[in-house]
């Protein structure tokens, strides 16, 4: 089971890494990136009960995005409060994406 979570880590990295390349190459002056989430927090993970809660330091809304291994998108929504229900997707390794104010994070999101 670990080798499977070992080669679709791999893949996203290189999957990840490989658009990031291209995107700069394209961009002729850079633009500063977005900052990452101050103080965030995302448990439990892996799910197992159909919700997981998102903290960070402010704690104001979220906007919520989740990708599969494959970089669908699988669900897209916004909280106000820390707990996202996720019962829905099925067990596997997602990617997700929170946008708070104008800083972004991205975090590995395993479903069982």
């Amino acid at each position: 089971m670990t080798k499977n979570y070992f080669y679709i880590t791999l893949l996203l990295a290189i999957f990840f890494t490989s658009g990031a390349k291209a995107q700069e190459s394209k961009q002729s002056p850079k633009i500063q990136e977005s900052t990452s989430i101050e103080g965030l927090n995302l448990y439990p993970n892996p799910v197992t009960n159909g919700k997981v809660y998102i903290t960070s330091k402010n704690d104001l809304e979220k906007e919520i995005i989740i990708f599969d291994v494959l970089g669908k998108k699988v669900l897209q929504t916004i909280i106000s409060n820390k707990e996202l229900n996720v019962s829905n997707l099925s067990p596997g390794v997602y990617i997700i994406k929170i946008t708070e104010e104008s800083a972004t994070s991205s975090r590995k999101l395993i479903i069982q």
